[in-house]
This record gives C-alpha cells, structure tokens and sequence, in this order.
C-alpha cells in the first residue's frame, strides 16, 4: 500500500473476491446441500401453533433424521472447503437425500431431499476450469507463418512414417 491510500475496501473488491473464490469450488452444490440439510433436521423437532392447538410433527425415527441433516450441512461445508473431495461428498449426499425420505418425515417434506438431491447431482457434475495460458496463446499470435513445405516438415519429423520405441 502506498502512503496516499487509507486501507480501507470498497464493496466492488470484496464482490470480485468472493466472486474468484466461489469459482474455484461447488459453491452451488454446497449451497442447496445445505440448505437440504436444514429442513430435514429441523421438521422432526418443530411445533406448529394453530390458535390454541400445538402440532407437534416429531416422529420416533427424530434422532436420524438430525444424523442425516447434520451430515448433510457437513457435506455442502466439505464441498466448499475440499473441493478435491467432492465426488464423494456429492455420491454421500445423494445416497443420504434418499435415505432421508423414509427416515425424516418425507426428506424434510420432499423440500430438503430434491434440494439435497440436486446439490450432490452439481457436486458430482463439476469440475475445476483449466487455467487460461496467456503465454501460450500470445505466443501463437506472434509466430511468424513457417517457410516451406509441410510435407517435408511432417516427414522429416515422423522420421518417414517409422516410429521408434526407444
């Protein structure tokens, strides 16, 4: 930093961060992974208030259903922190969306298993980007257009059609 500049960062420069880091990993699978997890551990252990009558949905499989939706936030969190993993964090997260429909109340209602569902279905699907060469693509631009004929050039390197093994 120079001495003219006060240190402090505007909006444009964290967005741009967040936007570089969210690139580089699942960040969409990780999302809906985890926002699947939070209906599911949450609907065993909600009361519904309707005047003066209380709905309690807790069911006696609640204890696995709070597995399953805390292994689900676990997931979508690996997702975004060890993006290397997320083939099998995505393969965990699909099987455990479809362990909870039976488990936990229809998968949280059908609302946490389709979200989890899709966020493993994006973390199996993704891959890392390839980083651009710069270098490589300025310097095929700058070449200048090679002299003679190809098919000496081709000949002369495949060494007549022969190919070597040692």
């Amino acid at each position: 930093m120079s001495a003219e500049t006060t240190g402090t960062r505007d909006f444009r420069y964290w967005r741009l961060r967040f936007r570089a880091w969210r690139g580089h990993r699942p960040f969409w699978a990780g999302l809906l992974t985890m926002a699947g997890g939070v209906p599911i551990m949450y609907f065993p252990y909600a009361n519904m208030h309707l005047g003066n009558v209380t709905l309690a949905m807790s069911t006696t499989a609640g204890a696995g259903s709070l597995i399953i939706g805390v292994l689900l936030v676990t997931l979508g969190l690996t997702m975004w922190f060890h993006s290397v993993v997320r083939m099998f964090a995505g393969v965990a997260t699909i099987l455990l969306a479809l362990i909870s429909i039976p488990i936990a109340n229809f998968g949280g209602f059908v609302v946490g298993f389709l979200l989890s569902l899709f966020g493993g279905a994006l973390a199996c699907a993704w891959v890392p980007s390839k980083p651009r060469r710069r270098d490589k693509a300025e310097q095929v631009e700058s070449e200048p257009e090679p002299t003679g004929t190809a098919a000496t050039e081709t000949t002369v390197d495949a060494n007549g059609g022969r190919n070597s093994a040692g």
